[in-house]
C-alpha cells in the first residue's frame, strides 16, 4: 500500500491549508483513514479520522477549525484547516486501515504556520 501526502507549506497565522492523501495498491477495504502530526520533540498525535461512512473524530484541539473528508472512490483523503496557529506547526501524516487502528502511513508533509 502507497500513500502519496501533499500540500503542507508555510503560511501565516490565520490563514488556510488543504492537505490531501492518495492511496493506491490497497488489497483490502480501506474502512478508516486519518492525520497524525507530530512537532518537534513531541510524540505523534491524531489529528482527525473518518471511516467509510463519514463518521468523524478530532482531536480536542482542531475542533472546530479542522474538517477531515474522504472519496472512496479515489481512495483519498483531505483534510481542511483553518485558522491555523503556530501550535499547528508540525510534520503531518496520513494513515489507513482496516481497523481503527493505522495500518498504513504516508511519508509526512511538514506544515509550518508562523505568528
Amino acid at each position: 500500500v502507497q500513500l502519496q501526502a501533499s500540500g503542507g507549506g508555510v503560511v501565516q497565522a490565520g490563514e488556510s491549508l488543504r492537505l490531501s492523501c492518495a492511496a493506491s495498491g490497497s488489497s483490502f477495504r480501506i474502512n478508516y483513514m486519518g492525520w497524525y502530526r507530530q512537532a518537534p520533540g513531541k510524540q505523534r498525535e491524531l489529528v482527525a479520522r473518518i471511516d467509510r461512512s463519514g463518521n468523524t473524530a478530532y482531536a480536542d484541539s482542531v475542533k472546530g477549525r479542522f474538517t477531515i473528508s474522504r472519496d472512496n472512490a479515489k481512495s483519498t483523503v483531505y483534510l481542511q484547516m483553518n485558522s491555523l496557529e503556530p501550535e499547528d506547526t508540525a510534520v503531518y501524516y496520513c494513515s489507513l486501515g482496516p481497523t481503527i487502528s493505522p495500518g498504513y502511513w504516508g511519508q509526512g508533509t511538514l506544515v509550518t504556520v508562523s505568528s
